[in-house]
């Protein structure tokens, strides 16, 4: 099975005020199908930069990026939103869901952006608010729920159609304890029933302690990527350049615990583009 995402050498500079600033500078790493990332390392050192990316939000200046296939680099703008939409769930810290939208028409949203019928939209989009334990919530909106049960909404939206690889961006950090543990939960048993690759960015060490396996970046470089057996607890670490084996080994395991099951599909354009200043 082809990977869900690789990265190959993949730096990103940015221009400001004339000047250069290199926010990655040759990352290398392999999400399998099934994968569970934890994605850690200090405030600047390129973790969101790297999420962006591999989100499609955003192109490398250099290296080679592949997602679903496809590599980013070859796509024109419209060709890249439609990559996206097929293969890229989001969630957010902030939820970015639409204040005066019901749950069921936020969770469709990126369904409009397939051209699927209203209809059918609501209900695919029931169907998934069911299996996040928010069936009775259809048409309340954002203010009528409690964090938890919004962050509950905005993981339906990601996954409403079915994608290869969901990009969580501290998505307890506007949570409790308790409620936060819950949305753990209900991450890892959807990455285990569907198959999706689960790529979470986190300053949590607890969170991220949960996770297969922890990229940690540091300076915009990875410096270590450790892979847990979940059958033995035990890890083993391969070097910076070697991304590639430590995913084979960590999405070996995941790919076989979830089945294998993931199929393309994902949130759309305007849940993407909403979502881009929260991560």
């Amino acid at each position: 099975m082809s990977p869900a995402i690789e990265a190959v050498d993949v730096s990103r500079t940015y221009q400001l005020d004339g000047v250069s600033v290199p926010a990655l500078r040759g990352v290398s790493l392999t999400v399998a199908a099934g994968d569970y990332v934890a994605l850690i390392g200090p405030s600047g050192s390129g973790k969101s930069t790297l999420m962006h990316l591999l989100g499609g939000l955003d192109r490398p200046t250099g290296g080679r990026l592949v997602i679903g296939g496809r590599e980013v680099g070859a796509l024109s703008a419209p060709e890249l939103a439609r990559l996206r939409n097929e293969t890229i769930g989001f969630v957010f810290q902030a939820f970015h869901l639409l204040p005066r939208t019901t749950a069921v028409d936020n969770v469709a949203l990126p369904l409009v952006y397939r051209g699927v019928g209203a209809r059918q939209r609501r209900e695919r989009a029931a169907a998934m608010l069911g299996r996040v334990g928010l069936g009775h919530r259809l048409d309340h909106r954002p203010n009528q729920l409690s964090g938890g049960e919004q962050q509950r909404v905005a993981i339906a939206r990601a996954l409403v159609t079915d994608p290869t690889v969901l990009l969580a961006d501290e998505p307890t950090g506007n949570l409790d304890s308790t409620t936060g543990a819950a949305v753990l939960e209900l991450l890892e048993r959807l990455n285990a029933e569907s198959g999706v690759a689960l790529v979470m960015v986190t300053h949590d060490a607890e969170v991220a302690a949960r996770a297969r396996r922890r990229i940690t970046m540091r300076d915009g470089i990875v410096v270590a990527d450790t892979a847990q057996d979940p059958l033995t607890g035990s890890a083993g670490s391969d070097e910076p350049g070697m991304g590639g084996l430590g995913t084979a080994r960590a999405g070996g395991l995941g790919t076989a615990r979830a089945g294998g099951l993931g199929t393309a599909g994902a949130s759309g354009p305007g849940v993407a583009g909403a979502g881009g200043g929260g991560s």
